[in-house]
């Protein structure tokens, strides 16, 4: 058994904080009007009643249950932490994935179970998967197969033994998970992850994250992401208190009402925020509109000269009383700070949220390593907006063949780094250098000497026609710092110039429409207006004016549909599948070309 003030496997953490922080508000859901709380004794007790229903339906040590979540939640963790007690290996499958994405996993695994988030999910999936053998569950309690069954369970006395034994038998070096994804490109392939892979991060994320015991954090992203879990794990670890966000609708709501300090994102949510806030200021008077728009340059100014900090805080004050003091309350009020992830996330936005006093960290991490790799800091000094932090201690980060500019791939080696991928021994000698080096496909430089700064994805490098090779991401970026661009994709591979796919943000563009006296008809119709064309031609033009000519964008389409996971154009984590852009707008593409 191992000891109460240390924690080697995952599910050690529950005891961890009965321990040290005897937390009666350890996880909290939305019910019947009002925040539910469920303390650590209470949690601890329901899920060793799952282990012993999973131990009466036989599962043993190495079996998979694979689950498919919609969002975070008290059901997910349960399942987690029952299934671990035991040594069952968790498969995490998103919600958004296609019936080939979904039974090439089940394949893989073969899993004993597979839980689902909704009565939707379990038509779609039941229908999905070809192997029908496969035990399929809904966490609703109404379904007519549903999971809630085993809270029922009363366990008995062989059960609580096996259980204990169980326990025992799960070693720090076991597999703890297999999370699947698939990138930008190409199949699903499951990442293994042992129970020491993600100890050894969540403790860095102890060190690094400010969290406290009973502190209020809120969690939204599904389980099926790695930062969240992980995430999950460290605010149990820490005795911190849990309350899941009940639906995509009622984000702001739960907010609000929970009033939380602490939050996980990714970009895209930061993103929809301060697109939310923007449209609001657009609904103001002149007046309203010009000192809110005063307000947000100021904060674009946050932490960027330290030659004028005085100037500056004197006006952040005045920034704050207008307007950045109301963003803060529309998120309770309480919001101190964010660690994002999973994208790249633009300065300005960072920026103007951590002078509404909500610190906004920025962080490199991938489902190889557990998740974190680097991270910008909470303490003074060690953030820097535009990169992606400093490396955690545990791991050692090298720039592989660096050119004169110090950029090369990243590549890494440590005790939160996988052991490779499930049954894919081909793709594991060509993830890993000879010398044990995982290798992270992503490209990066080091900025005064520690700040890791990641530039591109190394397979989406191309070379034009004219021989000039093109990091695609920093184009990226720069467009996507206009609040008209909401999406957007860099092109040109063996083309004689760069271009661009350019998805609107349409919220913003109707409300300009308006106050140019231009008709509004609807999307499809307005991304061939004249005068919209030519308002994204000055878009482009700002940012074509810093670069040199063979990085310009020549060209550009405007596209009348966002990218979604729904509509297989943007990952899990929120980026754009190339591939599947380019096969789409092909048509397009050459046209534009010719």
């Amino acid at each position: 058994m191992k000891s109460k003030s240390q924690f080697t496997r995952v599910f050690d953490i529950l005891a961890y904080q009965q321990s040290r922080y005897p937390q009666k508000r350890a996880v909290n859901i939305f019910s019947q009007d009002k925040w539910q709380a469920t303390s650590i004794s209470q949690f601890i007790e329901v899920v060793d009643v799952v282990s012993c229903w999973l131990i009466s339906q036989g599962f043993k040590k190495g079996d998979m249950l694979a689950i498919m979540p919609e969002l975070g939640n008290l059901d997910w963790l349960i399942i987690d932490f029952a299934s671990q007690q035991l040594g069952i290996i968790v498969v995490p499958i998103h919600a958004s994935s296609s019936a080939d994405e979904l039974n090439l996993i089940l394949s893989e695994t073969n899993p004993v179970m597979l839980i689902v988030a909704s009565a939707d999910l379990f038509e779609r999936t039941s229908v999905a998967i070809v192997n029908k053998e496969t035990p399929l569950l809904c966490l609703e309690p109404t379904a007519k197969k549903s999971f809630h069954t085993a809270y029922n369970h009363t366990p008995n006395t062989e059960e609580k033994d096996i259980l204990m034994k169980f326990k025992e038998e799960v070693k720090p070096d076991d597999i703890l998970t297999i999370m699947y994804t698939s990138g930008t490109s190409g199949e699903p392939k499951g990442t293994i992850l042992t129970h020491n892979n993600m100890v050894s991060n969540i403790l860095f994320t102890l060190a690094a994250f400010p969290l406290q015991a009973s502190k209020r954090v809120m969690s939204y992203l599904p389980f099926s992401h790695i930062l969240e879990r992980s995430a999950g794990y460290a605010y149990l670890a820490c005795g911190a208190s849990i309350y899941f966000v009940r639906s995509k609708d009622s984000f702001l709501v739960d907010f609000q009402s929970a009033k939380p300090y602490f939050s996980t994102s990714v970009p895209k949510v930061l993103e929809r925020m301060y697109d939310y806030l923007q449209e609001q200021t657009l609904a103001q008077n002149w007046i309203k509109r010009t000192i809110t728009n005063w307000s947000l340059k100021t904060a674009q100014a946050y932490n960027r000269d330290d030659k004028k900090r005085i100037l500056l805080s004197f006006k952040l004050l005045f920034a704050r009383l207008f307007v950045l003091n109301r963003w803060r309350n529309q998120l309770g009020g309480k919001l101190e700070c964010m660690v994002v992830g999973a994208a790249s996330l633009q300065p300005e936005i960072a920026r103007m949220f951590s002078a509404a006093k909500i610190r906004i960290r920025e962080g490199y991490g991938m489902t190889e390593a557990s998740p974190l790799i680097s991270l910008n800091r909470f303490s003074p000094g060690l953030n820097r907006f535009g990169t992606v932090g400093i490396p955690i201690p545990a791991l050692d980060l090298q720039i592989a063949e660096k050119d004169e500019d110090g950029v090369g791939e990243i590549q890494i080696k440590g005790p939160n780094v996988t052991q490779g991928y499930f049954k894919r021994p081909e793709l594991n000698k060509s993830a890993f250098t000879e010398d044990g080096w995982f290798k992270t496909g992503d490209i990066g430089r080091f900025v005064d000497g520690r700040f890791l700064q990641i530039t591109d994805r190394k397979k989406d490098i191309f070379k034009t026609s004219a021989g000039k090779y093109i990091a695609p991401q920093p184009l990226e970026n720069s467009l996507k710092s206009s609040r008209f661009i909401l999406q957007c994709l860099v092109i040109g591979f063996s083309r004689p110039s760069v271009s661009a796919l350019i998805v609107p943000n349409f919220v913003l563009l109707e409300e300009w429409c308006q106050l140019e006296g231009i008709h509004w008809t609807a999307p499809e119709y307005m991304v061939h207006n004249i005068k919209v064309r030519e308002k994204f031609e000055k878009e482009v033009a700002f940012v074509n004016k810093e670069l040199p000519n063979y990085k310009q964008i020549k060209d550009f389409i405007l596209l009348a549909e966002e990218w979604t996971e729904e509509n297989k154009l943007l990952t899990t984590t929120q980026k754009p599948i190339r591939k599947s852009l380019l096969e789409l707008n092909e048509k397009a593409l050459n046209k534009l070309y010719s």
